[in-house]
């Protein structure tokens, strides 16, 4: 029909528009890493930030040779290897932006991903809304909440898997109209694109989308509480569609699954300790040095967050939240309002952890509802403060269908008044220009070192620093240029000798350890570690070298270093010497 035509080209522009706003404020927030987007980050989170910048790589390289990347490789903590899907490998963004990572490097994608997850993610919550029939003030309005909310803002600080959030609106959208009957082709097709949606979420942060599936269920049960005879009839239409989502991703995924929690190099628990990273209560109305309005005591409250500030999620303002429960008391019978205002608060409840954290003291005595799960297998592994993203989507799109509902049942002379909330709830919310810090640099001479020493293709090579989880420079180098093939050591999850799994598995022995201490000397670098005590003996370091069999060792360090006159005496002469790296070719 020519009408409908035309309403769906001036959707179709008023989108775009749109869009195009929400770049704009992506570029602004994103202003100084986009200065230098090859080698500037979000300061205060490197390790995590060079973690990224490899699996990018990896992704990158296996699509340079025409497959897809290994879900377990040996091209980090060699010779054991890692299973990828253990890690926040972000497999789906590496394989998308490979070629951009091969032309201008691992951060260019970084840099573009962070941008496009905060543009995408209030377009999708945008798109979202007016597919509910929300007008386009409100849901515009929405958008911009979701899409930069203090829980991405901070999520920026190294954890780009958690900051691409434009998949949970999108999913939320298709599970409601399975539920809901609001398709066109079969309850189905509407199964399936929720299954492909939902894969795709796996595939780049697996945890974002366990707290999604929170997030759904607990906006399921409410549904059919409120609707108990409409969801009846509706069961075997929803089981169908289900079906079909999960074939799909079985389909799709369960190889990888199957990979993930019983293949090689997987193992049991969480890393991190139960109970640690969670929200503080106080934290919902703290503002963080990250918004523009804030106080210094409010910047130091948070600075002093025991998850650090990329975990500091739970932000929304005072304002925000009395705005919400306002809209939530005086809507409440509107279904969508009343969905919305469940699953944000018991996502919020949620994300406080097991244990109260208020004002930076632990209330051990008070038991909230994640301590009883918290040990479960699949959930134990999550954090709980990260359901404040999907919080946040929930709390966004109650705040625009309520603000909508009062648009259209307000009289005119009181219309003025959904203005003068969205800019009281807005307003607390704006975030400054992220602050960008430079990568570590690629030594000089790295290039030339691997060029001369002539290995083999897929050689491991022992480099010093040994990487870590705090000590990721090896990691970044190796991101950076696609040489060596394969690292010692490195920033991954992976099981220990009893199957419990850490940050890098059993840990480096004590001449990795010591290698790394003497390079930190050398370097002016503080580690944090204590001292290996008893220093190990030639015949130590030697031996768990050859453990390693290395085809080189590649050391960033001076020639009269003490490291370097260490590793002379161990190995003879460098075979290559350039700039500040010193290479030892081993392999015959």
């Amino acid at each position: 029909m020519p009408g409908a035509a035309a309403a769906r080209r001036r959707e179709l522009r008023l989108a775009a528009g749109v869009s195009l706003c929400y770049l704009a404020c992506a570029a602004v927030v994103m202003m100084r890493l986009w200065r230098a987007p090859a080698s500037s980050i979000v300061t205060g989170n490197p390790n995590d930030a060079d973690q990224f910048a490899w699996y990018l790589r990896y992704g990158a390289s296996a699509v340079a040779h025409l497959r897809l990347p290994s879900l377990v490789t040996g091209a980090m903590n060699a010779p054991q290897g890692i299973n990828v899907m253990a890690n926040p490998s972000m497999l789906l963004p590496a394989v998308v932006l490979a070629p951009l990572t091969l032309l201008a490097g691992p951060q260019v994608s970084l840099t573009v991903l962070m941008t496009l997850g905060f543009a995408g993610s209030a377009a999708a919550m945008f798109w979202v809304l007016r597919r509910w029939e929300a007008a386009a003030g409100p849901a515009a309005f929405g958008g911009l909440v979701y899409g930069f909310c203090p829980a991405l803002t901070q999520s920026a600080i190294g954890h780009y898997d958690l900051q691409f959030a434009v998949l949970p609106p999108l999913i939320a959208d298709a599970f409601f109209r399975l539920l809901t009957g609001r398709y066109q082709r079969g309850p189905a097709r509407c199964g399936a694109r929720l299954g492909l949606l939902a894969t795709a979420q796996l595939f780049i942060a697996e945890e974002l989308l366990l707290e999604v599936c929170a997030g759904l269920i607990v906006a399921g049960v409410t549904l059919a509480a409120s609707r108990p005879r409409a969801v009846r009839a509706r069961v075997r239409e929803v089981t169908a569609g289900l079906a079909a989502g999960l074939a799909v991703t079985a389909l799709i995924a369960g190889p990888v699954l199957w990979t993930q929690f019983l293949g090689p190099l997987h193992g049991s628990g969480s890393p991190y300790s139960p109970d640690f990273f969670k929200n503080d209560l106080a934290g919902f109305v703290q503002p963080s040095s990250s918004e523009w309005i804030h106080t210094g005591s409010s910047a130091a409250f948070a600075g002093r967050f025991q998850g650090g500030p990329a975990e500091y999620l739970a932000y929304l303002g005072g304002s925000a939240l009395v705005v919400s429960l306002m809209l939530a008391v005086r809507f409440w019978r509107l279904l969508a309002v009343r969905v919305s205002a469940v699953v944000f608060a018991v996502l919020s409840v949620l994300s406080l952890g097991g244990t109260l954290l208020l004002g930076g003291h632990g209330h051990s005595w008070l038991k909230l509802p994640w301590y009883w799960v918290q040990t479960l297998p699949v959930l134990g592994s999550a954090m709980p403060d990260r359901f404040s993203i999907v919080a946040d989507c929930a709390v966004a799109a109650l705040l625009a269908l309520g603000l909508d509902a009062w648009l259209r049942r307000a009289p005119k002379s009181a219309v003025w008044f959904v203005p003068a909330l969205a800019l009281a709830v807005a307003l607390p919310l704006i975030p400054r220009p992220l602050p960008a810090t430079s990568v570590e640099p690629l030594p000089a001479g790295w290039r030339q070192a691997f060029a001369a020493l002539h290995l083999p293709a897929g050689a491991s090579v022992l480099v010093v620093p040994i990487p870590t989880g705090t000590l990721t420079q090896a990691m970044r180098w190796q991101a950076g240029t696609g040489t060596p093939a394969s690292l010692y050591g490195g920033y991954f999850i992976g099981p220990a000798w009893n199957g419990q799994v850490y940050v890098g598995g059993n840990g480096l022995p004590a001449a990795g350890q010591y290698l790394n201490q003497l390079w930190a000397q050398s370097a002016g670098v503080t580690i944090g570690s204590q001292p290996v005590r008893p220093v190990p003996s030639s015949a130590q370091l030697l031996a768990a070298i050859a453990t390693w069999r290395p085809a080189a060792v590649v050391v960033v360090t001076a020639v009269h270093s003490a490291l370097g006159e260490l590793l002379t005496a161990l190995l003879g002469p460098p075979s290559t010497v350039n700039g500040a790296v010193l290479g030892w070719r081993l392999v015959r």
